[in-house]
């Protein structure tokens, strides 16, 4: 399997992935100080919408997160943040399930456009439809998260992804 090989759901060695529940919320701050990824607005996400995060759950120890990935909703947009992935469930698929399916629950919530900061995968991102774009360009309610005014540094590539049209 290729790293951008879609994980199949009836693999028994398939980590269960479902939406997130506010008692996941110490072993998705984990999974991120792991991956040395911002937990700054986690706890905030969860206090309201914990189902904003897609989980991966390892098969042979339930309850045990394997990847996780959020969506922190805002206005009209969305930031997608916190893609993690185990070290050792990685190139299995399972960043590019966790991401494709934040996408869907972003056009489910009729989200225009989807950005993110990263310091490490800008070119990951493009296979998802994402491109670069200057800060300045992200709407004024995505730049007041806390993971863009502070928990990312200022040399964090910005990328968006339309997903709606909105009626002008």
């Amino acid at each position: 399997m290729t790293a951008s090989t879609p994980i199949l759901e009836t693999d028994p060695a398939t980590p269960a992935l479902r939406a997130a529940s506010a008692e996941d919320l110490p072993a998705v701050e984990r999974l991120l100080a792991g991956a040395d990824l911002p937990v700054d607005g986690v706890a905030e996400i969860f206090a309201t919408r914990a189902s904003d995060f897609v989980v991966a759950e390892d098969p042979e120890h339930p309850g045990m997160l394997v990847a996780a990935a959020g969506l922190e909703i805002c206005g009209d947009n969305a930031l997608l943040r916190s893609v993690a992935v185990r070290r050792d469930w990685q190139s299995r698929g399972l960043g590019h399930e966790l991401v494709r399916r934040i996408v869907c629950v972003a056009e489910a919530r009729d989200v225009g456009a989807l950005y993110l900061l990263t310091t490490t995968a800008e070119h990951y991102f493009p296979r998802f439809g994402f491109t670069k774009i200057d800060r300045d360009a992200v709407p004024q309610e995505i730049r007041d998260t806390l993971e863009f005014r502070s928990a990312c540094p200022e040399s964090a590539v910005a990328m968006a992804r339309p997903l709606h049209a909105r009626p002008g």
